[in-house]
């Protein structure tokens, strides 16, 4: 509770409010929460709860006061989080370190990109809590370096952005592979912003009679962003962002499409006198996580990325997002945007659109009209135009719809097929970010197994 305090945290939010006494419970839990809804805390701090309270009775093999067994340079974790990027990988393994602080737990971060032997002398020292990519472990893994056989917690953040990265078969390996607890031994958290079949397969798979959790509406943005339009042509967006910046007050991140455009812009930028960083695929990890460091600083107020930073970049003082260069789905549209708007706060975001962004424009209109936007009248006609075509360029061609998933048929969520039910008919209705929200789940039906109070 004092590093609770210390952390500064004072009200859970809608997720934690039910996340974690789910979590205490030991039940396994698959929730989707809004982008910026204090996913990262609602994980963290019941499995750091956990650890100290199995420590002292552990009946595992031998172990130092770190977590790795007597005499060997292989470590044996407790508690396993993989996520998809390693800007996430740094941001929650920070956000652990302040809840580990000054308990005996150690926990240690490892991802690709960077020196492997820093982190295998990380990981020589010991290790309760590992957060990773999923790539850098099954590395560790092979080499003999990481062991799972203790594994009493296993996490799984932005669950759907892994499945699109492709990370699908090395999570595969890591859990049915390797010597990892069965999940009738574990506890498996699985997190994730949008409920598409390829998740609820994972969760059908990986997850023990779980408690599906859902808090506002799946797939969909908080009201804490206010989202506005403006036309631009290609030729014209550099004279309509220098309109713009002006009006922006504080940390503004622009989204590109490609890196050869983020270094173009951030050059441009600088030469028109803005101080300005960029962040993209092809920086090496210190150049990223400078850039970063630059920017929450706010000696570089804007930071110009590629979607590398879409996903899980948890600066809490982001007040603008600029979509110099749209999406091609609207589940990266919602990402982008709800970089902004975090944990209560407000925030605005600005998409330049014209006809060459004609696949995207409907399915962000309704996302505006369903968030309760303004709309101009200019970009309602643009959108419902002939050459907007049928609608629903997001995955499976349909409005939130998933990979594969169809179209209008699910609207706000996805069937599932684990338990035969429709999760996506009640999620329209859901209020934000209220204790109703959870109605029409299975963590209501399972409200009777909660513990009183998270905090």
């Amino acid at each position: 509770m004092n590093n609770v305090r210390l952390a500064k945290y004072d009200r859970p939010t809608p997720v934690q409010k039910h996340a974690i006494p789910i979590s205490l419970a030991g039940r396994d839990l698959m929730a989707c929460a809004q982008t910026g809804s204090g996913k990262t805390a609602a994980f963290l701090l019941p499995t750091v709860n956990r650890i100290l309270t199995q420590g002292s009775d552990s009946s595992g093999p031998p172990t130092s006061q770190y977590g790795s067994r007597r005499g060997r340079s292989k470590t044996f974790p407790k508690a396993l989080i993989l996520s998809p990027t390693r800007e996430l990988t740094i941001q929650i393994f920070d956000e652990a370190r302040r809840f580990c602080y000054r308990t005996g737990l150690r926990p240690v971060v490892v991802y690709g990109g960077a020196d492997i032997r820093d982190q295998l002398r990380q990981l020589e020292l010991g290790c309760d809590l590992l957060v990773a990519t999923p790539g850098r472990l099954v590395d560790l893994i092979e080499r003999g370096r990481v062991g799972l056989s203790e594994i009493s917690t296993l996490i799984f953040d932005e669950a759907d952005r892994m499945l699109d990265m492709g990370f699908e078969p090395q999570i595969r390996h890591i859990v049915e592979g390797e010597d990892m607890p069965p999940s009738d031994v574990r506890q498996t958290l699985m997190f994730s912003a949008t409920f598409p079949r390829e998740i609820q397969a994972l969760a059908s798979d990986f997850l023990l009679n779980y408690i599906f959790l859902t808090v506002g509406r799946v797939g969909s943005t908080t009201d804490f962003i206010t989202q506005r339009v403006e036309y631009a042509d290609d030729r014209q967006k550099r004279d309509v962002l220098m309109r713009i910046l002006p009006e922006c007050d504080g940390l503004t991140l622009i989204f590109v499409e490609t890196k050869r455009a983020a270094d173009a812009l951030e050059d441009w930028l600088i030469c028109e006198g803005i101080n300005a960083t960029s962040i993209h695929g092809d920086r090496s990890q210190k150049e990223r996580e400078h850039a970063l460091k630059e920017f929450k600083s706010g000696r570089c107020p804007v930071l110009v990325a590629t979607d590398v930073a879409a996903r899980g970049l948890d600066i809490s003082n982001v007040k603008v997002v600029i979509q110099h260069d749209l999406p091609n789905t609207i589940d990266d549209y919602v990402h982008r945007i709800g970089r902004t708007g975090r944990c209560g706060n407000t925030g605005l975001a600005i998409s330049f659109v014209n006809e060459r962004s004609k696949a995207i424009l409907r399915d962000i209109l309704h996302l505006m009209s369903e968030s309760n936007q303004e709309v101009p009248a200019w970009f309602r006609d643009l959108a419902l135009s002939a050459f907007a075509g049928r609608g629903g360029s997001g995955r499976g061609g349909g409005r939130m719809g998933g990979r594969g998933g169809g179209g209008s048929a699910c609207r706000f969520g996805a069937r599932d097929i684990r338990a035969g039910t429709s999760s996506g008919s009640g999620m329209e209705s859901q209020s934000r970010f209220t204790p109703q929200s959870t109605q029409g789940s299975a963590a209501a039906r399972d409200s009777s197994r909660r513990s009183g109070s998270a905090w």
